[in-house]
């Protein structure tokens, strides 16, 4: 039966017993070489007092206690009763020998010492036990035989006395001897493999960040593992992953970065430069899991790059970190795209209020431009054309609005749709009269298939006609000229008020 290789010290402890069953085994079956030997030595006369009925005993129990060891190691190897069973059959052979007179008073010993090779206290403990039990009862059985051998012994009780007395001293020996040898060497195996198991979790951890950063290279374009504790960098998408040595002392960036910024735009270079500097990459990456940034290549467009940790200090200061560039490209565009969307007015193709509110936000930060321009426009008699032929044709009549302000103004600015029939421009213009102009002009030559005219009010404020006005201010003296505009439209035509 093969063992499986034991992770902890209880899994080798029965593997180990395995091992120890299979070797006893051999030295029970091996205890029946003794019975020919001593038959032999009867033979030529050494051993007067043992007779072929003995070793013919000896052979017998032999492979009878062998058979039953070798049945129980068969079907129960790692149990301990396959354990304990071995080491009582030997100590009973050497109880059988002793009474038939073969002295193997070292045997005796020799047990105890077996079991100490299951590294398991109870197996020692019972073994010092039934040991000094088979012990014991021989030596009394056999005192007699012994006592009529020798002469300087008058009474059983006296020998019984003196080697028992011996016999007890050697027990105490071996068993303080034995516990000592136990402890320690369970000590030691228990320590090894707690740090065999540490070790081979770290394995299993360093092999599971492995395979998932095999995975990260086929995701990236490039994939870097820079190591700050070697102070070196390896490419993972390279097939040999040779390790490049880095001088932080005399190197700002790695090898890979230095191949990469060759090809990021220019206006962009000494972004990419400060977020690849590798002198200040653990700093900036303190206590996070990854810092990122995005930039152009002048050959493939967008990508990112990153910087992700894969093993900290205490401090949280990176160890290990991966670096990896992928092109993002069709994101950027989708993004831009949902921004465009976001930004825009469905109906007329212009920019919405919200992306009005957001530019007017930059625009209160700095101080505006001589040349700044705010425009108001605002569709006249919207209401009547609803009224009279239906909503299609006021559609209509807000698109034509809204081509004349943005034909008028695409090269100057930026054209919203803010409300309805309400619209603004924001423009850089010396001359905003002519604007105003043009975008009344195209009105007058526009025509649709609803609607025959459409009209509009045009109202402005210039940075240049109020130098001290902020932008809300401008935004407010435009809608003013553009209500005046309006106001001067009706009486023109004799309506006394908007419907």
């Amino acid at each position: 039966m093969k063992a499986k290789t034991p992770r902890t010290f209880a899994e080798f402890k029965l593997n180990n017993r395995i091992k120890v069953n299979r070797y006893l085994n051999y030295v029970l079956w091996f205890f029946g070489i003794a019975a020919p030997a001593i038959a032999l030595g009867v033979y030529l006369g050494i051993f007067h007092d043992i007779s072929y009925g003995t070793c013919a005993g000896i052979f017998g129990i032999v492979a009878v206690l062998s058979t039953v060891h070798l049945i129980l190691y068969k079907k129960i190897p790692t149990s301990l009763v396959t354990s304990l069973f071995a080491l009582t059959a030997v100590d009973a052979l050497l109880a059988y020998m002793a009474l038939s007179h073969v002295s193997v008073y070292l045997t005796w010993f020799l047990v105890p010492f077996l079991s100490l090779l299951f590294c398991d206290t109870f197996t020692f403990y019972y073994a010092i036990g039934i040991n000094t039990v088979l012990m014991v009862a021989t030596t009394v059985l056999s005192a007699p035989y012994h006592v009529s051998l020798r002469a300087d012994y008058d009474t059983a009780g006296a020998y019984l006395a003196d080697v028992l007395g011996g016999f007890a001293i050697e027990s105490v020996v071996l068993l303080t001897a034995g516990s000592i040898m136990l402890k320690l060497t369970v000590d030691y195996l228990s320590k090894l493999f707690r740090q065999n198991t540490v070790i081979g979790d770290q394995k299993s951890a360093m092999k599971e960040k492995m395979e998932i950063l095999d995975s990260m290279a086929e995701i990236y374009d490039n994939v870097n593992l820079i190591d700050f504790i070697d102070h070196s960098e390896m490419s993972l998408r390279d097939e040999k992953q040779k390790k490049h040595g880095i001088d932080l002392e005399a190197q700002t960036h790695t090898l890979m970065n230095q191949r990469i910024q060759k090809q990021v735009m220019p206006d962009q270079l000494d972004d990419f430069l400060n977020f690849t500097n590798i002198t200040t990459v653990r700093e900036r990456l303190k206590n996070k899991k990854l810092i990122s940034a995005d930039f152009i290549d002048v050959v493939s467009g967008w990508f990112r790059a990153q910087y992700i940790t894969v093993g900290a200090a205490p401090d949280g200061t990176p160890n290990m970190v991966i670096y990896t560039t992928r092109n993002v490209d069709e994101e950027k565009r989708r993004e831009e795209h949902l921004i465009r969307i976001a930004m825009t007015d469905e109906m007329t193709r212009l920019f919405n209020r919200r992306c009005y509110e957001e530019d007017l936000i930059e625009y209160r930060k700095d101080p505006l431009p001589d040349d700044f321009v705010l425009l108001s426009l605002d569709v006249n008699g919207l209401k009547t054309v609803n009224d009279n032929k239906g909503h299609a044709a006021g559609d209509e009549l807000i698109k034509g609005a809204a081509d004349c302000l943005a034909l008028s103004v695409r090269n100057h600015g930026k054209a919203y749709r803010t409300g309805g029939d309400e619209f603004m421009a924001v423009v850089r213009a010396d001359d905003p009269e002519s604007l105003r102009r043009d975008i009344l002009k195209k009105a007058a030559e526009w025509r649709g298939a609803y609607v025959e005219e459409v009209t509009v009010s045009v109202g402005y404020a210039a940075r240049r006609d109020h130098p001290d006005a902020a932008v809300d201010e401008l935004e407010r003296l435009a809608d003013a000229d553009m209500y005046a505009e309006k106001e001067k439209y009706y009486k023109e035509r004799g309506i006394e008020k908007r419907r």
